[in-house]
């Protein structure tokens, strides 16, 4: 990439630096916390998992609004706002009833949002560190469907989420860090 490409990015590529930086810092704590509650349902519990999901959603509808970014459809974007908010919702509930309703919900959740995130990622790949967001929305869909069969085997913890929430978090500092080599040479 050049640098006039670099300073074309620098704008909506810097919004993303700072939310992945900030979604990898939530990653992390909300891991640590949800492996140290997993195995007991329970009030914290729930509201771990109901967090979780607004988060995203709050992530990704900032992103969309920012006023950096380039026009385009922001249909799936939009789309895992909707259904982070419902999961979100729907994780209330389910943990209330069994660790394996909520870990089904969970795993609905990681292929319904995966799916739009592989999409918008693909669509801002212009935007630069994008790869790792690519990788991401797939490992998603394929931890979402191990999530919901254990769920509907009846699994007895949800640590595993845990793991897959540190994963993406790895992947947003990943991509944080591609952006911030990208606007290296534009600062």
């Amino acid at each position: 990439m050049t640098q006039s490409e670099s300073r074309a990015l620098s704008p909506f590529s810097a919004v993303l630096r700072r939310l992945y930086l900030t979604r990898f810092a939530f990653a992390v704590v909300w891991a640590v916390l949800l492996f140290l509650t997993a195995s007991s349902a329970g009030p914290l519990l729930t509201a771990l998992l109901v967090i979780y999901p607004l988060f995203d959603a709050a992530a990704v509808l900032s992103q969309v609004r920012s006023q950096q970014r380039a026009p385009g459809s922001r249909t799936a974007e939009w789309i895992n706002v909707a259904v982070s908010v419902v999961v979100a919702v729907a994780l209330g509930w389910a943990s209330t009833v069994s660790i394996a309703a909520a870990l089904a919900v969970w795993g609905v959740w990681a292929v319904g949002a995966g799916i739009p995130q592989l999409v918008a990622a693909v669509r801002q790949r212009r935007s630069g560190g994008q790869v790792p967001q690519i990788l991401s929305g797939g490992l998603s869909v394929v931890a979402g469907l191990a999530f919901l069969a254990q769920g509907l085997q009846g699994a007895g913890t949800i640590g595993g989420v845990g793991g897959y929430a540190l994963v993406g978090g790895i992947f947003f500092l990943i991509s944080a860090f591609r952006l911030n080599s990208l606007l290296r040479p534009a600062s």
